[in-house]
């Protein structure tokens, strides 16, 4: 597949950063002035909890992770849709357009609250209620998010769950508050970081 490259420009990247920034603040905003309860989770909530530590060592993300619980789905999708999102259901997943023209890899996705993504997952998602207001919207806490990344364990999770190693918001203390094959990947995390 042939990519059309345009000239290289900082205003681009700043742009991405913003677009992102901006669908999180709309859908989350829509979702509260609809009275529904949601957490936001996945890449978004990883950067807001290392920039407490350390703001240099925020990593940039393009899509917008949410969780909420399946009985209020149906207000989730007229909150959503009020706020200029297109509502489709993408290889299984509950995803959010921006618009007609939207991408599902920059959409906002769905994960439901106290269900696995994936059946083979050692363990259900938190409730919405394990989380805490950061200016503005909710994010899901940061024990809560090491059990959903631990849970996923898939190669980004693992790269965010180094990047809060990095910045010390994690460390082998944790292992005492995880179920135990949580706290073995954790330990796989730590005895090789660069892995």
């Amino acid at each position: 597949m042939a990519v059309t490259l345009v000239p290289f420009s900082w205003e681009r990247v700043m742009n991405a950063v913003e677009k992102v920034r901006e669908r999180l603040v709309r859908a989350t905003s829509a979702l509260k002035s609809a009275g529904v309860d949601y957490a936001v989770v996945g890449g978004n909530a990883v950067q807001i909890h290392v920039a407490r530590a350390d703001e240099s060592a925020v990593r940039q993300t393009k899509d917008v992770d949410i969780l909420v619980r399946r009985s209020e789905f149906d207000s989730v999708v007229r909150a959503l849709t009020t706020a200029g999102f297109i509502h489709r259901h993408v290889a299984g997943i509950d995803i959010f357009l921006d618009g007609p023209e939207g991408r599902p890899r920059e959409g906002v996705h769905l994960i439901f609250a106290g269900e696995k993504v994936r059946e083979h997952e050692l363990s259900a998602n938190p409730d919405v209620l394990e989380s805490e207001d950061a200016s503005g919207f909710r994010v899901l806490s940061l024990p809560a998010l090491v059990r959903i990344k631990l849970t996923a364990f898939r190669d980004h999770d693992r790269t965010h769950l180094r990047d809060m190693i990095a910045v010390g918001l994690i460390d082998s203390t944790w292992k005492t508050t995880l179920p135990p094959e949580l706290a073995t990947r954790l330990q796989a995390i730590l005895d090789d970081p660069n892995g």
